[in-house]
């Protein structure tokens, strides 16, 4: 019962976390296009203390976007804040990862031979971990190599660099991908509130008592929102990794995260400078030359277990002996798996034509990766991946 509420408690803030953030980063996309858009206005436009406008045909319609130098002669008497897209995101964010993996740590967040021993170690490492990420990017975004986008750019790299890799020695693979997508998602929700939300505040503040408005921490909060432009396609592709084992499971998959980090922020560059005006092909060449190394360099460097020679003589008994022992009690109509009510991803491994159905899927996730069983929590060996490979190989 506890599973089965559970499986739709999870379907349901995940569908709420995934509309929020698509309201947010598609409100975030949005407003850094309108920035870079915008062009010098008329004389008359100007006048008024209007600093640039851009203007769309959208459902039907022109619309007109126009930036202030400060503010309006006279303030609306409505006026929408952009934030709780952003909270909604992390909140619901934060209540996914608790259902799926803080409450179900033993299954999805540790893994057998590893270095945490408890689940409750395992749940305060995971909160440890974002919160320690989060904090050490707001020590990093007050240095001096705030001032140099280049560099903070190689400081945040490296930062992730590390943290990655303590993810993936901290938690089961597919957890410590998730970990790092929910750190910079962490982190981007965290300029929405320490910084982005009070400058606001602060700026309006301002206007009230007709006192100029605080420039620096204008242009403070606008550099967290760039940061938060340059984070949204790394935090879409590690939020998504889960279904894709072939990143997670590499015995690299620490650099692999970080690598596709890098260069999805480099060709999101590219389409901030073109909304600028300023024309760079070179960057979607090296994106692209970059990208198929790291695909090449991931396949040449993937861990393989060594097959038998004698494929031939693995017999079908043997093949679902070892699947019966560490396959089934998920793969089933029935799991007897504690955490699981249906199998996952609707497979199921009760005889030989079933497990030669999805023979590849098994080649890749138990076999080449080792990734399955989750956290390898019935103790599979490597002896019986070779079995279950060799008979793989022939079909």
């Amino acid at each position: 019962m506890v599973a089965y509420i559970l499986d739709w408690l999870s379907l349901a803030v995940r569908w709420l976390h995934l509309l929020a953030a698509i309201a947010w980063i598609g409100s975030s996309l949005k407003y850094v296009w309108i920035d870079n858009n915008l062009r010098k206005p008329p004389q008359w436009k100007a006048d008024k203390g209007i600093k640039g406008d851009v203007w769309v045909i959208h459902g039907g319609g022109i619309y007109e976007f126009q930036k202030y130098n400060v503010a309006p002669e006279k303030m609306p008497d409505v006026l929408h804040w952009v934030k709780w897209e952003s909270y909604t995101t992390w909140l619901s964010g934060f209540l996914l990862i608790s259902v799926v993996y803080y409450s179900q740590a033993s299954s999805y967040l540790m893994v057998s031979d590893g270095i945490i021993s408890s689940p409750w170690m395992a749940v305060a490492a995971g909160l440890g971990f974002l919160a320690s990420i989060v904090g050490l990017y707001e020590i990093l975004i007050r240095t001096p190599l705030v001032k140099s986008g280049p560099l903070f750019a190689c400081a945040m790299a490296l930062l992730l660099l590390v943290a990655s890799y303590i993810a993936f020695h901290l938690f089961a693979p597919r957890a410590a991908a998730l970990h790092m997508g929910a750190a910079i998602g962490s982190i981007m929700s965290g300029n929405v509130f320490f910084g982005i939300v009070p400058a606001q505040k602060a700026f309006l503040k301002a206007i009230e008592n007709g006192q100029p408005p605080p420039q620096a921490r204008a242009e403070f909060a606008k550099l967290r929102s760039t940061h938060n432009n340059y984070f949204t396609l790394p935090v879409i592709m590690l939020m998504i990794s889960n279904h894709y084992p072939v990143v997670y499971s590499h015995a690299w998959g620490w650099l692999l995260v970080v690598a596709i980090g890098v260069i999805s922020a480099y060709a999101r560059h590219y389409f901030n400078l073109r909304n600028q005006g300023k024309s760079k092909p070179h960057i979607l060449v090296v994106v692209a030359i970059a990208a198929v190394l790291l695909i090449t360099l991931a396949r040449v460097t993937s861990s393989t277990v060594a097959l038998s020679d004698a494929a031939n003589t693995v017999t079908d008994e043997q093949m679902m002996a070892v699947v019966s022992s560490h396959c089934s009690s998920c793969h089933a109509v029935v799991p007897t798996q504690p955490g699981f009510v249906a199998p996952p991803a609707g497979i199921v491994l009760a005889n030989a034509e079933q497990v030669r159905a999805v023979s590849d899927r098994i080649m890749t996730v138990a076999v080449q990766s080792q990734y399955m069983p989750l956290g390898n929590m019935t103790g599979m060996t490597l002896e019986e991946r070779q079995t279950l490979g060799a008979w793989l190989q022939r079909q």
